[in-house]
Parts: C-alpha cells; structure tokens; sequence
C-alpha cells in the first residue's frame, strides 16, 4: 500500500525548485529592482490580476535560470480569464532563452485556442548573448500575430524593452508605457557600436519619442497606474471576437447614469459660430454615462480623439473630431491612429459614434508631406469596411474628404446619420470655394446662404436620417443603438478583412 512519505523527498525537491524560481534574480537584484521604483515581475501580476487568481505555466522552464526570465501563466482580470507574461529584468535583464521563447508562443497559443485575451508585460534585453542554440523552433510573435483581430492583446512597457522583446508592443492592439518605460531596436550600446550615436534610452526610446511617434499609445506615471489602466481598457472588451461586448450590469451603475436624459449642456459647450472652437472631450462627458470614458492614444494625433465609454451601459468606441487642435483640421498622425483604433473596435464588435466637426483634411506643404492623403484613405478604408453598428452626428460641419473619414457618405452602413441644424457640409466651405473660384461678392453672398441652409436642404434629400435638437443628442444615439444591437441575433464570430489598407 501506498504510503504519503513515499512521496516527501520527491516534493521537497518540487518546493526546492519552486522557491528557487519564486526568488527570481536573487534578493539583491530584487531589492535594487525595487528601489527605483518598480514592482518586480511578479508583484506586477499580482497587481494585474484579481488577487489570488494567478496560475502559472513554465515555472520550471530554464533549470538554473529561474523561470528562464519570463513569468507566465493565466488568471482573471474583472473576473474574466486572461493569459499574461511578465519579463523579469532582475533575471538576466528579462532576456529570452530558449525556453523564454517556447513559455511566450505557449501563451499566446493558448490565449487563441481559449479565445480570452493576452496582456505581457514588458521589460527585457531581448534575445539572449549566449551559445545555445534555437533551431527551428516557433517564435512568439506568430502566435501573437495569429491572436489579431481575434482576442484582445495587451504589452505594456514598464522598462527598457529592446530587440525581439520590444517588437511584441508594436503588434499588440493597445500599448502603454510607465514614465521609466523605453522600447527601441536596439540599446544605446549598440546604437553607439553601429552609428557612434551617444544616446541615454530615454532620448532613445523613452515616453517622449514613443508616445509622439505613435509607437505606445498611453502613459501611466507608474506600475501601478499602467496596471490599472490595463484593467480598464480591457473592461470594454469582449474575451474574444466570438462574443460580444457585455452591458454593465444595472445594479453595478450609478444610479440613473444608464438612463435616457436631455443634453442642454451642448447648447453652452457648442458655439453656434463654426469659427470658435471647443473642446469636444465635454461632449463625450456629457452625451455618455459619466465623465469616466477612457481616451486611447491622447499624445498622438490630437486633432482626433479615440475613446472608449459607455452609452446606456453599453460599451461603446468614440472617434470624434477635436475643434482646439488645427480647427479640427484631420491631419496625418490623426487618420493614422483613428484607423487602428476604428479596426480594433470592429474586430471586438464594439459600437462606433463618430462626431464630426472639422473643415476637412488639413491642407499646405507640411501636411502634404507627411502622407495626409495615404493616412487620410487608410482612415476612410478601415471605417467603410467596418461591419459593426456606426452611429454618426455631424456637430457644425464636415467638408470632403474630412467627412468622408468620419462616416458621413451616404449608404455606408450606418446604424444612424444624425445632425445638428445649421450644420455646414459640401466640398469645401464657402469662404473657399468663393476664394478659390476667384467668385464676385453677389457669388460669395449666395456661398454663404447656401452654405447655413444646407442641412436642412441635405435633409430634405434624407442626406441624413434626421436633424436633432442639440438637447436630443444623448437620448437620439441611444434609441439608435438600442435598436442597431436586435441585430446580434446570431453568435459573434471575428471579422473578415477585404480591404487593403492604402
């Protein structure tokens, strides 16, 4: 018969093992970790995950180098089922070996076949200098790049992150860093070794060079807010493109902040003279649930904002024009990030408002230059080929192109057009188009008239599904998308792309 004590030097070298890879770097290193600042690998899972939740994979992976410099495994964020990694910079500076490697497909591999998200938490070397070799083994990133479109991913930088370890952000559909956070091709050193470029990581690749070249789209002051936030971000998300969006639940809402109500409030944040400007983020506090939206990508292409929020307890993706940045003027680095956001939030059949006021593409040389048409058809490709429920309202005005980009062509698989009367739309304003056809002052005039008619006149024409009062705003977008979600009679299922990004 059997007897437990059989098993006692067996799983005293299990417990050996285990605390071995449990100390990480070494208290030492741990403790220098910690002094600037930071939380250490697992301290930053824990954080993440609701607590106790954390179940790790590969714990033994590595042998002597403990969990090979990457802590893996699985857990529950809002009570929902995650995949996670977190490099360990105080294990050989978080750099992948052999069985890093293999721990980083593994995840992702099952974060698809779970269909539930994957977040990594970034802080590493990259590839490790040593002899071993790989062979032909599965890199991470195809895993990875296999889980797009499909379940929610998730990198955030919370160190140094270079080489092959730095490329998981750039795939991933959201990106944050800490203000200690760095990603690059590759370190200073060998910045220095191939170009004699004398460079600090943080000139290199810190928040002031990824934020702004739309590399990481967020910024946390520490661990613990880019932690946060993650939670967050993922609270509007489905676990997969299998699924749908949840509605928060009644007894968990503020009281009335998932009811129909008035907008009054648009009437003193929205001047009628299109020529002054407002800041539309009091827009979205007013017509959404409460002022607690979550903005995506806030240092980069300002003249857009992208935002997640909530409409009737329903989760829902914004992509608004903002009026105090180039009048509203839709410039390169803005079509570039409403793009990618407007994908991500189809793949996840999350809803799209757009609210429009803007004069167009931002025109001049400087523009021109940066690929404002390219970024401007990129744009207008990811929203028309988007097939969950867009919802739009067209503030003041929308001109050309710029409105195009901002779901106002007719038959374009919108939910609902809506607009304020007065609004303003057409090729390009009246004061243009009378400068640019060099028109008589009887001409100019008659611009002008046409230009304040033409929303009725569009109306007229069912160019929109209806002009609003300002004050309906809120209760008009919720009716449309309380019946554009009857719809979802039949189980979700990912997106199939047929277009071709320009």
């Amino acid at each position: 018969m059997a007897n437990a004590s059989d098993w006692q030097e067996t799983l005293d070298d299990l417990d050996r093992r285990r605390r071995h890879t449990l100390g990480m770097g070494g208290h030492e290193r741990v403790a220098k970790h910690h002094a600037k600042g930071k939380l250490d690998a697992r301290a930053r899972l824990d954080r993440l995950l609701d607590k106790g939740s954390f179940r790790e994979l590969g714990m033994l992976a590595g042998e002597d180098i403990a969990a090979d410099g990457i802590v893996t495994g699985s857990g529950l964020i809002n009570g929902a089922p995650v995949m996670v990694g977190a490099e360990d910079f105080t294990t050989l500076a978080g750099s992948i070996g052999p069985s890093g490697n293999a721990k980083r497909y593994r995840v992702a591999e099952l974060a698809l076949r779970d269909k539930i998200p994957l977040v990594m938490l970034l802080e590493g070397a990259g590839h490790r200098a040593s002899g071993e070799r790989y062979g032909r083994t599965p890199t991470d990133l195809l895993a990875q790049a296999q889980c797009s479109g499909r379940v929610p991913t998730v990198a955030a930088l919370l160190g140094p992150s270079a080489g092959h370890g730095a490329l998981v952000a750039p795939v991933s559909d959201f990106r944050i860093m800490s203000s200690q956070g760095a990603i690059f091709t590759a370190g200073p050193p060998v910045v220095k070794e191939s170009t004699g470029e004398d460079i600090t990581k943080e000139d290199l690749g810190g928040p002031n060079v990824a934020l702004y070249s739309g590399v990481v789209h967020n910024l946390g002051e520490d661990d613990e807010a880019v932690l946060d936030d993650i939670r967050r971000y993922l609270s509007y998300f489905p676990s997969s493109a299998w699924s749908y969006p949840e509605q928060v639940a009644e007894d968990i809402a503020e009281d009335g902040e998932t009811a129909p109500r008035p907008t009054p409030e648009l009437l003193d944040i929205i001047s009628r003279d299109n020529r002054r400007v407002y800041n539309m983020r009091s827009v979205l506090d007013v017509v959404f649930d409460n002022t607690d939206w979550f903005e995506v990508q806030p240092y980069f292409g300002k003249a857009i904002i992208c935002a997640l929020a909530h409409l009737g307890g329903h989760p829902v993706a914004v992509v608004a024009n903002q009026p105090n940045v180039l009048a509203g003027s839709i410039d390169a680095d803005a079509a570039d990030k409403a793009a990618h956001f407007i994908m991500v939030a189809d793949s996840f059949h999350l809803p799209i408002v757009f609210f429009a006021d803007n004069p167009g593409m931002l025109p001049g040389s400087r523009s021109e230059r940066s690929g404002v048409l390219r970024a401007g058809a990129r744009m207008f490709a990811a929203q028309t080929a988007a097939t969950t429920l867009k919802l739009h309202v067209t503030l003041r005005k929308a001109y050309g192109f710029g409105s195009m980009v901002m779901s106002l062509l007719g038959f374009d698989g919108q939910e609902a057009t809506f607009a304020f009367p007065g609004a303003t739309m057409g090729a390009m304003s009246a004061a243009a188009l009378s400068k640019a056809s060099h028109a008589e002052e009887n001409l100019a005039a008659r611009l002008r008239e046409a230009e304040l008619t033409a929303s009725f006149r569009s109306a007229g024409h069912l160019g929109f599904d209806e002009l609003i009062d300002p004050r309906e705003t809120r209760d008009q977008l919720l009716d449309a998308l309380r019946r554009g979600l009857r719809a979802r009679q039949a189980a979700a299922e990912p997106v199939q792309r047929t277009v071709i990004l320009p």
